[in-house]
């Protein structure tokens, strides 16, 4: 199955808190369900950012130091990638549309650029 990197907390909220957009630079044709992955970087300020904005949307994430980092986190599926949505979580170029996040045990694992094979997982 696919994986895509994602940084927190936003990997947390695709699974926890509704987030319903991955926002790209980039288009992607692929569909279907793929394993989130947590990227293993994250600053201050991008959490403190992340933070501001969830809660503004009525969603509190966990403490900084609790989010899983470097790693599979869970599952969600794309099911379009847009250039526009209602949705405000959306602030593209690209939206990925996602559906069913579903968090799943913690797995370490490295994560790569764009969408990469995880294998025996």
């Amino acid at each position: 199955m696919k994986a895509l990197s994602i940084r927190q907390p936003w990997a947390w909220l695709i699974l926890h808190g509704g987030k319903d957009i991955e926002n790209r630079t980039w288009t992607t044709r692929f569909r279907g369900p793929f394993y989130v992955h947590a990227a293993n970087g994250m600053t201050h300020q991008e959490y403190d950012t992340a933070s501001d904005f969830a809660e503004s949307n009525g969603v509190c994430i966990p403490p900084y130091q609790d989010l899983d980092r470097g790693g599979i986190v869970g599952t969600a599926a794309i099911v379009d990638c847009v250039t526009y949505s209602d949705s405000p979580w959306f602030f593209g170029a690209y939206g990925f549309v996602l559906e069913n996040g579903n968090p799943i045990p913690f797995r370490p694992l490295k994560g790569e650029l764009g969408f990469f094979d995880v294998i025996d997982f």
